[in-house]
C-alpha cells in the first residue's frame, strides 16, 4: 500500500554533500544544482558520489535552495532507494496511523508532539488515547549490515534521552519506538551498538521493561512509499 506520493521528481546524480545541509546534484539536463539535505546524520554507508538520486522543487520565493534531495539508489543488497528527507517519516507514520495499519490496539484519537517527561521539555511525537494512553517515538535510519537495518549510525546522547523519558511512563502507560525503515532491502532490525553501544543497553533495558518496538519496513520508490509490515528484531 502506497501511504505517500512524491511531488513531481528530478532525476541526477550526487555530486557531492557537505556542510551537512548541502548537496551538489548534477540534473538529466546537465545543470548543477544546490539541494537542501534534509538529514542532520552522517547517513553512513548511503551518501556515495556518482549514485543516482532524486530531488523535488519548489517556487517558494522564501527558500534559498529550491531543490530538496529526497532520494538515493545504492546497492548493499540489490539496487535499492534509499529515503534521505527525514522530515517524511512522521508525516507517513501519521498516515499509517489513521489508517490502522499499525498492531498498536485500539485508539480512538491521535495528538502529536505532546510535551512529556519529567521536566515537560521534551515532546513525544504521537500519543494514542484509546482504553490506555500509548507514547510514540519515531526514528529514522538507513544504516545497515547486510539485510540487517541498524539505529543509530553515531553516538546519539538525545536518543538515550528518548529511550529514557519513554521507560518512564511503563506501566502506568504503553510506550512504543517506533523505527522508521527507510529502505526496502531489510528483514531483520538491530541496534547500531558499535555506533553507540549505550543506546543499545538502554534499549534492551527498555524492551524488559516493556517498552514495545516496531521495526517498520517501508519501500521507497519515486513512485512512492509502501508500507511493508514488520522487520524481525534482533536483540
Amino acid at each position: 500500500m502506497i501511504l505517500y506520493h512524491y511531488p513531481t521528481l528530478y532525476p541526477g546524480v550526487l555530486l557531492k554533500r557537505y556542510k551537512r545541509f548541502f548537496a551538489d546534484v548534477q540534473l538529466a539536463s546537465g545543470e548543477v544544482v544546490t539541494a537542501h539535505c534534509p538529514n542532520t546524520g552522517p547517513m553512513t554507508g548511503i551518501c556515495q558520489p556518482d549514485s543516482a538520486v532524486q530531488v523535488t522543487y519548489s517556487d517558494n520565493p522564501k527558500r534559498s535552495l529550491k531543490y530538496t534531495w529526497e532520494m538515493i539508489l545504492v546497492n548493499d543488497n540489490e539496487p535499492t532507494w534509499v529515503g534521505v528527507n527525514t522530515s517524511l517519516p512522521n508525516r507517513i507514520v501519521k498516515l499509517a496511523l489513521e489508517e490502522n495499519l499499525l498492531p498498536l490496539g485500539s485508539y480512538n484519537n491521535i495528538r502529536f508532539e505532546v510535551p512529556y517527561g519529567t521536566d515537560k521539555k521534551s515532546r513525544v511525537d504521537f500519543v494514542l488515547d484509546g482504553d490506555r494512553t500509548t507514547y510514540i517515538e519515531v526514528k529514522s535510519t538507513t544504516w545497515v549490515d547486510g539485510r540487517t537495518a541498524l539505529f543509530p549510525d553515531t553516538e546519539t546522547t538525545r536518543g538515550q534521552k528518548h529511550l529514557r523519558e519513554l521507560t518512564a511512563l511503563i506501566p502506568a502507560s504503553d510506550a512504543v519506538m517506533l523505527y522508521f525503515i527507510n529502505r526496502g532491502d531489510c528483514t531483520t532490525f538491530a541496534p547500531g551498538d558499535s555506533a553507540d553501544p549505550i543506546y543499545g543497553q538502554l534499549l534492551r533495558a527498555a524492551i524488559a521493561l516493556g517498552l514495545k518496538i516496531l521495526p517498520c519496513r517501508f519501500k521507497i520508490t519515486p513512485a512512492g512509499i509502501e508500507y511493508l509490515g514488520l522487520a524481525e528484531l534482533k536483540i
